[in-house]
């Protein structure tokens, strides 16, 4: 059974804040959390934006993260355990408010659920550039996913690339490979309003029964069987398919029989839990995440950003924006009053 947790109350503001829990299966509520006493390195930061990842959250909401996974699936500063209650998120940008007197005042990245305020050691925090404004800095996780993912397909110039998936990580994914030059760049995805997106973040754009073939790479993110199929019938000989896809429970069927083997085709796993092998010597989690939050300084990528919501306003609506089938794609969660 649920643990009861305790309503919002008021908040005393120097030892309690609210946070975000999930508390039975698409149910939400905002509920006190206590603060802990800041150490010399520690940092209590008041959060401007968080952002929902869609993907993982509507696993977490529905109550499907896999027994097998539910250590791994942790978050950091996660609190509870999977299924419910458990106040679970990674996308929390605030402002540094107390703590060491270098950082006071600046504007920092961290992997923190869905809370008004929060502490965190100065070594977990991404310090956000002038150039990247704090709303778009909640995308910094998913692009360290599609960083990771491209050191892991090995992607390079005038590569020809698809990518089946047109949510916010996929997106992301081609935003990367579309830099790289002379890269012949191609989105899949079943919704046909994604065409005008990737003319604006500069790639093409294909419906599933018009995908290229003979990729180079392939990167699929739509979590479906179906776009899995389009995955591997997209790769040329011998190319390399990337699975950046999180299923939760359940098995997912795949055709790898036919011409899977002739073709010497290659069916790989990408996450963003380990550096990729290809950097892992010389990169460390600071240095791959202060990479992926300089890239964010590109202002077509607040188009990723389709909803805001007030975090008053969160427990309310969050069941309806992970819902299956649900349009948009980031949700950025506002903590400030907006005129």
């Amino acid at each position: 059974m649920a643990r009861e947790l305790k309503p919002a109350t008021s908040i005393d503001a120097r030892t309690k804040a609210l946070a975000l829990w999930y508390t039975a299966r698409r149910e939400c509520n905002l509920n006190e959390v206590a603060l802990p006493a800041l150490g010399p390195e520690d940092c209590l930061l008041t959060t401007l934006w968080s952002g929902v990842s869609r993907g993982t959250e509507r696993l977490v909401c529905e109550g499907r993260v896999p027994c097998s996974e539910h250590e791994r699936m942790r978050a950091p500063f996660q609190q509870g355990d999977f299924p419910f209650p458990v106040k679970y998120g990674y996308c929390a940008v605030g402002r540094i408010d107390a703590g060491p007197q270098d950082l006071l005042g600046r504007i920092a990245f961290c992997l923190h659920p869905h809370q008004n305020r929060f502490v965190a050691p100065r070594d977990r925090l991404v310090l956000v550039p002038d150039v990247v404004p704090a709303r778009r800095a909640i995308l910094a996780a998913n692009l360290e996913t599609a960083l990771n993912a491209h050191w892991d397909a090995g992607s390079g110039p005038a590569d020809r690339i698809v990518i089946v998936g047109g949510g916010v990580l996929g997106l992301l994914v081609a935003w990367l490979a579309a830099r790289l030059p002379g890269a012949e760049v191609t989105l899949v995805d079943v919704e046909p309003s994604r065409a005008e997106l990737a003319a604006q973040l500069g790639f093409g754009f294909a419906l599933p029964e018009g995908a290229p073939h003979d990729a180079d790479i392939v990167f699929h993110t739509s979590a479906t069987a179906a776009g899995l199929e389009t995955a591997l019938a997209s790769a040329g000989t011998e190319a390399r398919i990337v699975e950046l896809s999180w299923y939760g429970e359940g098995a997912v069927p795949a055709t790898l029989g036919g011409a899977f083997h002739a073709r010497r085709l290659q069916l790989v796993s990408s996450q963003v839990g380990l550096v990729s092998a290809s950097r892992r010597a010389r990169w460390s989690y600071a240095r791959r995440a202060e990479a992926a939050m300089a890239l964010l300084a590109d202002d077509r990528l607040d188009a990723l950003i389709t909803d805001e919501i007030a975090f008053s306003d969160l427990a309310e609506r969050l069941p309806g924006l992970l819902a299956a089938g649900a349009a948009g794609l980031t949700a950025a969660i506002c903590y400030e009053t907006r005129p």
